[in-house]
Parts: C-alpha cells; sequence; structure tokens
C-alpha cells in the first residue's frame, strides 16, 4: 500500500510540473540610452570569435579611400558645379560594428559629423514611410500630383509619377530644380556624371539613379509635412533614438520655397553638390539600429515595419533596389551576405549594412572598393 501511495505521489506531482508554463529567458533587445552611454560587449560575450573580428578591423583600418581625397579638391571635377557647402576636409575610414545593439568593435573619429551623401537617401525613404504611416499620403502608390500643386507635376508626363516611382527611382520626372536639370546634360554642371542625351520612358519602366529627381521627392516632402525636414527628422527620428546634437541637414542657399507665407529650406538627397546630411558614425548607427530593429525603438514604434518590409522588396525595374535602400537579394552585391541584408550607401564609400539574419549592423566609412571583404570577415566572426 506503501508503494502504491509513492507511485501515486510522483504520478500526480509529475502531472503537476508538466502543467506548469515552462520558463523562458528574457529575450528584450537592447536599446542604447541617448549620449555616449552605449554599453559594450566583448566579442566572446555576443557569439563572436575576438581575433577574427579584431582581424577584420585591422583589415577595414587599411582600406583608406583614394578616390575622395580628404580636403574634397576633386568634388566638382567628379560631381560638377557646387551648389552648397562642403566641409574643409573629412575624417579618415573609421567605422563600428554592433551586434545585438551592443558596440563590439570600433575604430577611428566615429563621433565626428561628416557628409555622409546618399545615405541620406535611405533617410528620406524613412521620411516618407512616417509620413505615409500617419496618413498625410494615402499610399505609395498614389500619384504625386494628388497631392502636390506647385507647377512640378502638371506636364503629361510628371502627372503620372507616384511616390513609389521616386522612391525607386523610376520616376523619369522632368524639369529643372535648383538649377541642375533631370537629364545630367553638361559637364559644367554635372562633372564626371555628365551623360548623354535620351528619351525619357514611361515613368515607373526605367530605372535611373538621379539625385534631382529624389531632390524633388524632398521638396514634396517638405510641401507635406510644411516644416522643413530637418525638423521633421529631428522631431521623428533622431531625438526618440537618442542621437546627438552633432548631425546637421546643409541645405543648398537657393533651395528655398514659401510655404503657408514663410520661407523654407528644402534638403537634398546627398552630397553630391554640397550640403546634405552631415553625420557621425555613432548616430548612423542609431539609424542603422533602428531599421535593424522593424522601426521600433524601446517602446515606440517610429516607423512602421510594414513599410520597412516594402522598402527592401526589389522593384520591378533596375537593380537589387527597393525604396532608396540597396538589396542583396541576388547576392551580386555582397556576394558573402545574407540575401535579406541590405544597405544605405553613399559615394565616399559611406556604408550603413544591415543583417537581420545575424543582428549585426556595421557602419563603414570613407573606404576603398566593396564592403564584401569586410562583411566575409565579420561573419567569419561568428560562432
Amino acid at each position: 500500500m506503501r508503494a502504491v501511495r509513492l507511485i501515486a505521489g510522483l504520478l500526480f506531482v509529475g502531472f503537476f510540473a508538466s502543467a506548469q508554463p515552462v520558463a523562458q529567458p528574457a529575450t528584450q533587445p537592447y536599446f542604447p540610452a541617448a549620449g555616449d552611454a552605449w554599453e559594450r560587449r566583448k566579442p566572446g560575450q555576443v557569439g563572436m570569435d575576438n581575433t577574427k573580428l579584431q582581424e577584420a578591423v585591422a583589415f577595414a583600418r587599411q582600406q583608406e579611400t583614394k578616390q575622395m581625397p580628404r580636403d574634397f579638391s576633386t568634388q566638382e571635377d567628379i560631381f560638377g558645379s557646387l551648389l552648397g557647402p562642403i566641409p574643409s576636409d573629412r575624417a579618415a575610414t573609421n567605422g563600428l560594428i554592433l551586434r545585438h545593439g551592443y558596440i563590439v568593435a570600433e575604430w577611428g573619429e566615429t563621433q565626428r559629423p561628416d557628409p555622409t551623401y546618399s545615405v541620406a537617401k535611405s533617410v528620406l525613404s524613412t521620411i516618407l514611410g512616417i509620413t505615409i504611416d500617419r496618413g498625410m499620403i494615402q499610399t505609395v502608390k498614389d500619384p504625386v500630383a494628388r497631392y502636390i500643386h506647385d507647377g512640378g507635376y502638371d506636364s503629361g508626363q510628371n502627372r503620372k509619377v507616384t511616390w513609389e516611382h521616386h522612391a525607386r527611382q523610376t520616376s523619369e520626372w522632368e524639369g529643372e530644380l535648383w538649377g541642375k536639370k533631370h537629364d545630367f546634360v553638361g559637364k559644367e554642371a554635372f562633372g564626371r556624371g555628365e551623360r548623354k542625351p535620351r528619351p525619357l520612358q514611361e515613368p515607373g519602366s526605367f530605372y535611373e539613379y538621379n539625385d534631382v529627381r529624389v531632390n524633388r521627392l524632398a521638396l514634396s516632402l517638405l510641401e507635406l509635412w510644411k516644416k522643413p525636414l530637418p525638423n521633421v527628422l529631428k522631431d521623428e527620428i533622431m531625438d526618440p533614438i537618442g542621437a546627438s546634437n552633432t548631425w546637421q541637414y546643409v541645405t543648398y542657399p537657393n533651395a528655398r520655397v514659401e510655404i503657408d507665407g514663410r520661407r523654407m529650406s528644402s534638403v537634398s538627397g546627398g552630397s553630391r553638390w554640397g550640403g546634405g546630411l552631415w553625420i557621425s558614425t555613432r548616430d548612423e548607427a542609431r539609424f542603422g539600429y533602428l531599421i535593424l530593429r522593424n522601426g521600433r525603438w524601446a517602446d515606440r514604434q517610429i516607423v512602421s515595419s510594414g513599410w520597412l518590409k516594402e522598402a527592401v522588396t526589389r522593384g520591378p525595374a533596375g537593380p537589387d533596389y527597393g525604396y532608396l535602400w540597396w538589396l542583396n537579394t541576388e547576392r551580386k552585391a555582397w556576394p558573402s551576405a545574407p540575401a535579406g541584408s541590405f544597405a544605405a550607401i553613399g559615394a565616399g564609400s559611406n556604408l550603413i549594412w544591415i543583417d537581420p539574419e545575424h543582428d549585426l549592423v556595421i557602419v563603414w566609412r570613407w573606404h576603398e572598393g566593396s564592403p564584401d571583404e569586410l562583411i566575409r570577415r565579420v561573419l567569419a566572426a561568428l560562432k
């Protein structure tokens, strides 16, 4: 009888234990506080090999760009006559690597704000997403002419341009903005970027990397928000993610319009003709980490995850490109990287590479050649 009671007791305990939920470890993502209080982790604490990671950083330190001198002396030769200011010089190559949001490697002057060129395009993409999230634009497929009535979308060609066309760089918008024409014809205006004349295509059918058209997108967003986009960026993104106060979005002096009786400056999609987004590597890492976390920062959804999913989906025309983000869907851009990785890229080279599969962000600036070799080395450091 005593044995029966013992067996029954054990069965009862076993049933009770199996009925309890299994405790799960906390997996809340880490978000750095504002300022410099960004936690670091040793590589081994986040599943990385220290020796291999340090070898990757040593490689990166040796890859200073030769295409853009530190004094920007080749700026006009490469891009054409300036419309806005450019700094007297830039930092040496520098970078930062995040794993699970923690700094695991950092080199060079990562707190110095420098022009980031077309990385600004991916920032504009995020502002466009927030604009749609707020209901200021009903859908990205709407014609811009439905919202903007400044004359820039009145022609038969431009009336067909949608917000999506602008974001995919397939708008084929025609016109002149801030003294630069859409066709990039003329060496003085466009430097080595000068192009041969060609017939315009149907909006949405032809891809062309074109800063004039992205600048037109920025102007259209300004007219919707009715406040300067640097203010929008500060209020909606940079302050919520704890960015420093050192970044600035520098405008062309002639890029001014009147909105509701007030004169406002419009921003550009890069620093091709001076101006643009001047920002530190650390602040870029915060922006990249926001995107890695699907638009969420701590308890605030800054831009919807649905928008970001669309933004990194390849379009029907052109290269592996989303909504002003470079993609790796075909694994041609970075053969060593996962197909789901993507990046904001600017001349120089300026890079914010985001890898959701491995929970990584790499910011690497003023480097030579393709970033694939650094990416390969960092991924090789994962255990």
